[in-house]
């Protein structure tokens, strides 16, 4: 039969998701701070939560059938992030140097502060100040030692970084 003599309404199909891409190149380790854990495995159970009552609705209306999906692959996403999840225990708090975990307050050549922390992949977010151990700027801090200048490409150009703080 040709698809013309057939109704939209009749596509029974799962709405087809892009299957989510890992953000980790391959062969490295998913780590995490116990924190960053605690915080998917909250958003976890708070997914689960919303899934009954979205699963009801989801053979009647087409776009909780999509919301179900899509709340589907995020579960699916947390579970594989978490099954695979190294915790990092915290740094020391006398570190002497930049470690996973570390939150460092850095100097730029105008004086100005910035603070980072140096978290897991899954876990990074940068309006909490928390960036990807594998990022750029985590990788020009990590084992930077305080008072030590590493140099940082910002996309506006070069500059030095001066380690003012660890914790």
């Amino acid at each position: 039969m040709s698809k013309a003599f057939t109704r939209e309404d009749d596509a029974d199909d799962e709405p087809v998701l892009p299957a989510p891409v890992s953000l980790l190149p391959p062969g490295t380790k998913n780590l995490l701070t116990p924190a960053g854990a605690e915080r998917l495995r909250g958003e976890l159970a708070r997914l689960g939560d919303k899934r009954p009552p979205l699963f009801a609705k989801a053979a009647a209306d087409r776009d909780a059938k999509r919301e179900l999906a899509q709340l589907d692959q995020r579960i699916r996403q947390l579970q594989a992030s978490l099954a695979q999840a190294e915790i990092v225990p915290p740094p020391q708090a006398d570190a002497a140097a930049v470690q996973f975990g570390s939150t460092v307050t850095v100097r730029d050549s105008r004086g100005e502060e910035s603070v980072y922390r140096i978290v897991g992949v899954d876990e990074a977010d940068f309006a909490r100040n928390e960036v990807s151990w594998l990022s750029p700027i985590a990788k020009a801090l990590l084992n930077a030692k305080l008072g030590q200048r590493v140099t940082f490409k910002f996309p506006k150009g070069a500059t030095e970084l001066e380690v003012v703080r660890i914790s």
